[in-house]
């Protein structure tokens, strides 16, 4: 079987749902930024690009269309090169990396842009437009749970505190603060030129434009104490805050997957390998969850053990879940979002996982350690583990 390898990758920097700078950039553009900087990353190549996989976990409106195509087109890909968008939800931008490993793998391709893209400013979360299928809704209307409501459940079936939850949420922002403070996330970002048109307070016509650098979510100073100030956001006894929540998010990532032996001969260095990815379903009501079921699968296919993994990214949607999912498995909590998680930086959905994977990378490489694994909880009840090996 053939090695399928991880050359380049880039991603925007994660920008506030709605209010932040990314919120008037139209998802097809930055997304074709990231593919485009993927592909001045990786120099050497100049052989034909098998497929384009993006994630997208929303694809509508102006993520509709098969995005994936759009993007190829506005990233100055050729019409020979196909693509193709994915939704696995909040997996969808690791999923994409697995089905480009796995083709390679295969010897079906040799290179293949990986990634994903979310503007939840644009669409946003459940879509534009809500249509539950009514037998469904009625039989089992857990799988048309809000995501909030599954995080309750989970804190109240497992015993997750709110206290522990607040505490959690902190450290991610700590990390988080930390880790752009001492530029830890600045080789996998590329920045976006944004220009917003607005009113002023004259009534007239204004133009301003910038660039945005660095994810915009983190906020310094938090504290438990700030926290636990915070009413309950689904349940007015429950115990998920906005606070100890992850946040909506705009944003997109992508990498170049590759057949080791032909990256090789391009003179280009495989950055890490694929060495598995793993999806499980548990009960839609618990979602969060998920990777529980899936990490074993995906280290079992790996041939390793939790202990043998030295970073592990978990997309922290909720901080019930992301600390049910670390005591279940017995997860060293050292080792776990090392630089904040989603509460901090922000889950910009299909993108997520192709973000969580360029920053397990960067940790790897930063730590001189081998083994890293990627874990997303996925609506609907699901969960996904990728594991990479840093080469």
């Amino acid at each position: 079987m053939r090695e399928a390898v991880i050359v380049a990758g880039a991603r925007t920097p994660v920008g506030k749902a709605k209010k932040g700078s990314l919120a008037t950039v139209r998802p097809d553009d930055f997304g074709a930024l990231v593919v485009k900087e993927t592909l001045n990353r990786a120099g050497g190549y100049d052989g034909p690009i098998d497929d384009l996989i993006l994630g997208c976990a929303m694809p509508e409106a102006e993520q509709g269309m098969n995005v994936a195509r759009n993007i190829g087109a506005l990233a100055g890909l050729p019409d020979t090169t196909p693509a193709i968008t994915v939704n696995r939800f909040c997996s969808s931008g690791l999923q994409s990396i697995a089905y480009a490993a796995e083709r390679i793998m295969l010897g079906h391709s040799e290179a293949i842009i990986a990634g994903g893209v979310e503007s939840m400013s644009m669409v946003p979360m459940m879509g534009n437009t809500i249509r539950p299928n009514a037998r469904l809704a009625e039989t089992a209307p857990q799988y048309y749970m809000g995501m909030g409501h599954t995080a309750e459940q989970v804190a109240n079936k497992y015993g997750v505190s709110r206290e522990d939850q607040d505490a959690f949420a902190v450290r991610s922002h700590e990390r988080a603060a930390a880790a752009i403070a001492t530029g830890k996330f600045n080789d996998d970002i590329v920045p976006v030129e944004v220009v917003k048109h607005y009113i002023d307070e004259n009534n007239k016509a204004q133009v301003k434009k910038f660039l945005f650098e660095m994810d915009e979510g983190v906020r310094e100073g938090t504290t438990v104490e700030t926290l636990a100030k915070l009413r309950p956001a689904f349940n007015v006894r429950g115990s998920v805050t906005a606070g100890n929540a992850s946040q909506t998010s705009d944003g997109a990532g992508a990498v170049l997957v590759m057949d080791r032996e032909v990256a090789e001969a391009q003179g280009l260095k495989p950055l890490a390998k694929f060495r598995s990815f793993a999806v499980g379903g548990v009960p839609p009501e618990v979602m969060g969850i998920g990777p529980i079921v899936a990490v074993p699968k995906a280290l079992k296919l790996a041939g390793l053990s939790v202990e043998d993994i030295d970073i592990w990214e978990i997309n922290e949607a909720f901080a019930s879940q992301s600390l049910q999912v670390v005591r279940h498995l017995g997860i060293d909590v050292d080792k776990v979002n090392v630089n904040g998680g989603a509460i901090a930086l922000g889950h910009p959905l299909g993108a997520t996982g192709t973000i969580l994977t360029l920053k397990m990378m960067s940790e790897l490489r930063r730590q001189g350690k081998q083994f890293g694994v990627v874990t997303m909880c996925i609506g609907g009840g699901m969960g996904a583990a990728g594991v990479f090996e840093l080469l």
